[in-house]
């Protein structure tokens, strides 16, 4: 049976209906993903869902004694305390106990007087009967996942802190149905990882918005869309909706040209007049009137945003490189030994957990900051756009019309003049919506905003910092492809997986304590490499014969061409993995001596030496495979 659901509801604001008829049950266990273009009005169904907001017709159907706790996309103003407090506050009145009890034990830490220890045993006998220090464990184990200091003011946090804030109060409350809006924004790799194998690991019953294709996958076990005022139940998963959802709409645009057809054969018929009237042929008319209104009833899909790069004149091959670079803000270490060349035509993702210090490396390799010790070289002719993380480019109190350039009424496109409220169009701002100021702005809308700007100017080099949040999916597939043809050098910091595999062709990874490791492919090649490193010695005493398991290269590397240097790279490897090939045998070899194995310290530097040869071995054959790759395309 149904947890909760809706029945025939319907809401409007003024325009077309939000929702029409609308029909939609979940039940436990359940983990639906919530489709539809920004805009469409999945935050208004979540508000339905929870009870905040009331629908104009039909009911909201919702089983005895559930809960409901949703994550919203706004950060609410009433919320105060420490991010302790807040986490344990979705506990309830055991979660308020416990965090009286946090603040008491941390006064007795510096008050020793009798009464502060005596409330914190009376707050500790308490948390006993209420079996808090389950809860305690709970609170602690999400707030260290999700990196986030119990003791931080909320008040004092960034908008992005705020929500992981608001994302741990509502994984702890553990209710009946969960709602999460866009439950991966702000977050790095590492904790969506983790929160994907939380909820699925406790069975988590939850509705989520979201526009990360990989936890789209792992997640949803069915797939409902709004679009354009429908709810519609694809069932299945993410790839088959995809499939379906293309045959639904060439079956629609098909359907639709016949009848426009027939409407526009009608009215040819109509407009012959005192004949047509002479014929009395009162059912055609009644039926003209009918194909009219039904007609009119139609809800176009919204249009798909243009995106089109103005590349300037090319750079030359070297747009940067790194040489024993180390950086350092007071006693941290940022980065530590970088050495990396970036050439033009180079598309490098960057992945680290938040405040590994990507932007930092970012603005290193553009010039902004200067190293503590090594050198930077940058290229000549290198024109950089920069798709600013915190949107800082966008002053909240301007227009959308204002803020793409700068007040002016006309951009300069590819040698062509366009009026701004056309080209704002493009990005599916309207004329109304184009007045609005950029502080009224969902999410997404701010993130095309920012796009549009972008894309007024001419560049060779293009740097975005986390560039997908709050995009819908489709506005997301458009944005690769732009960048797939995109003919410069790009950077780019994302959580996003899909995306980055879909894009880069190298990766820049931050591995703790400053240490900036390079590899070969996107997200999931770093993490087949890293397997692959760390993947025990094996135990037989016989060399081993290496083997090339094919993989299936990614569209950012089906789409682009070997550079020189590469080209040599590639020539070199095989010598190289022969090389250490033979290393490693030299080494099997010598472990099979008696002499050798009656030393105990030399068998285990031998065991060492294996090991990073090993390693060494599986790196080097990794990168042969990823250009290997790109030349076999290349030449196809």
């Amino acid at each position: 049976m149904a947890l909760l659901g809706m029945q025939d509801v319907g809401i409007a604001f003024g325009g077309p209906p939000v929702l029409e008829r609308a029909r939609f049950a979940i039940e436990r266990g359940e983990r639906v993903c919530l489709l539809g273009r920004n805009g469409a009005g999945k935050s208004t169904i979540m508000r339905l869902l929870d009870g905040t907001m009331t629908p104009d017709a039909g009911d909201i159907v919702r089983q005895t004694g559930v809960t409901v706790t949703r994550l919203e996309q706004e950060v609410p103003d009433d919320v105060e305390g420490t991010t302790f407090d807040v986490v344990a506050a979705g506990l309830g009145p055991a979660g308020l106990l416990l965090a009286r009890y946090h603040h008491a034990s941390h006064r007795v830490a510096t008050d020793h007087s009798d009464g502060a220890l005596r409330e914190l045993d009376r707050l500790h006998h308490e948390l006993d009967v209420a079996g808090g220090w389950e809860m305690q464990t709970q609170v602690d184990t999400v707030l260290q996942h999700l990196g986030l200091d119990p003791e931080a003011e909320f008040g004092a946090l960034s908008g992005g802190r705020k929500r992981q804030v608001l994302l741990a109060r509502a994984l702890v409350r553990n209710p009946d149905v969960l709602l999460l809006d866009e439950p991966t924004n702000h977050l790095d790799v590492d904790a969506i990882e983790w929160m994907e194998r939380f909820l699925i690991d406790r069975g988590a019953t939850m509705l989520f918005v979201t526009h990360d294709r990989a936890f789209l996958r792992r997640l949803a076990t069915r797939i409902v869309e709004l679009d354009r005022g429908r709810l519609v139940d694809w069932g299945t998963d993410y790839d088959t909706y995809l499939e379906r959802k293309e045959n639904a709409l060439s079956s629609e645009a098909k359907e639709w040209s016949e009848f426009d057809k027939k409407l526009a054969k009608e009215e040819v018929w109509i407009r012959t007049g005192i004949q047509a009237r002479r014929t009395r042929n009162e059912g055609r008319v009644r039926s003209l009137e009918a194909l009219r209104v039904e007609r009119g009833a139609r809800r176009e899909r919204t249009g798909t945003v243009k995106l089109q790069a103005q590349e300037s004149e090319r750079s030359g091959r070297l747009v940067a490189e790194a040489r024993d670079v180390t950086f350092a803000r007071g006693e941290r270490t940022i980065v530590r030994g970088l050495t990396t060349t970036i050439a033009r035509g180079d598309r490098v993702g960057l992945i680290g957990p938040n405040g590994s210090g990507k932007t930092t490396l970012l603005r290193l390799l553009l010039g902004q900051l200067a190293p503590d010790t090594g050198t930077i070289r940058l290229g000549t002719g290198l024109e950089v756009a920069y798709f600013d993380q915190l949107r800082e480019q966008l002053d909240p109190e301007r227009s959308v019309f204002d803020s793409v350039a700068d007040g002016a009424d006309f951009i300069e496109l590819r040698g062509a003049r366009k009026h701004v409220l056309g080209y704002l169009q493009d990005f599916l701002f309207s004329a109304d919506r184009a007045r609005t100021p950029v502080r009224a702005l969902s999410g997404g809308e701010r993130n095309r905003l920012l796009l549009a700007r972008l894309f007024t100017r001419t560049f060779n080099l293009l740097v975005l910092d986390e560039p997908t949040n709050d995009l819908d999916i489709e506005t997301l597939d458009l944005l690769e492809e732009l960048l797939l043809e995109f003919s410069g050098t790009l950077l780019v910091v994302s959580h996003d997986r899909a995306f980055l595999d879909n894009i880069v062709t190298s990766t820049l990874v931050f591995e703790g304590d400053g240490r900036v490791a390079e590899y070969a492919g996107g997200y999931t090649d770093w993490v087949r490499q890293r397997q692959a490193a760390a993947a025990p010695v094996p135990a037989p005493l016989a060399p081993t014969i290496r083997k090339t398991v094919p993989v299936a290269p990614s569209r950012a590397t089906r789409s682009r061409k070997l550079t020189f240097a590469e080209k040599e790279e590639l020539a070199d490897l095989p010598d190289r993995i022969d090389a250490r090939e033979q290393e490693r045998e030299h080494v099997y070899l010598s472990l099979a001596e008696p002499a050798l194995l009656r030393d105990g310290a030399a068998v285990a530097s031998a065991h060492a030496r294996l090991a990073a040869v090993e390693t060494d071995i599986a790196n080097l054959t990794a990168r042969w495979e990823a250009l290997e790759t790109i030349a076999t395309s290349q030449n196809a």
